[in-house]
């Protein structure tokens, strides 16, 4: 079995989460392999950066996810990939979905929508988990 660990982030800006569109209609949230040398955090950062034009700062640590899957050109062997997840705030919404990778669309989901767009459980959950993070500091900052 393959090991791969990818980084990511939850992308927040106002009351909206970043999301992805992929070619398939799919939405996804921005992430990516870790590349040599990289930290996770410089990773997550970057992907956001190339996935989806977005400049972001990272608030914190969400948690990691994991998954295995059948590499595409050979059905015997699995990878299993692990995620690290941040929580980021964007510094604007101007956003440019990278084309080369399949992505179509990138916008700023309400967080009350989120969840329910976004395509895959592990990100869904995630997402709630940083809808946590989220609602704990707008009601501090109340």
């Amino acid at each position: 079995m393959r090991e791969e660990v990818s980084a990511g982030g939850v992308v927040l800006f106002g009351n909206a989460v970043l999301l992805l569109k992929k070619f398939n209609g799919d939405w996804v949230l921005p992430k990516g392999k870790v590349e040599p040398g990289e930290s996770h955090q410089q990773a997550a950062l970057r992907e956001v950066g190339e996935e989806s034009g977005v400049k972001a700062d990272i608030e914190k640590y969400l948690g990691e996810i994991h998954y295995t899957f059948k590499e595409n050109w050979d059905e015997n062997r699995t990878v299993h990939k692990t995620v690290f997840w941040y929580l980021m705030n964007a510094r604007n919404m101007e956003t440019l979905p990278q084309k080369e990778e399949g992505f179509v669309d990138a916008k700023f989901i309400h967080l009350d929508r989120v969840v329910d767009m976004a395509r895959y459980d592990d990100e869904k959950e995630i997402i709630k988990v940083a809808l946590v993070e989220i609602r704990k500091k707008l009601k501090n900052n109340n």
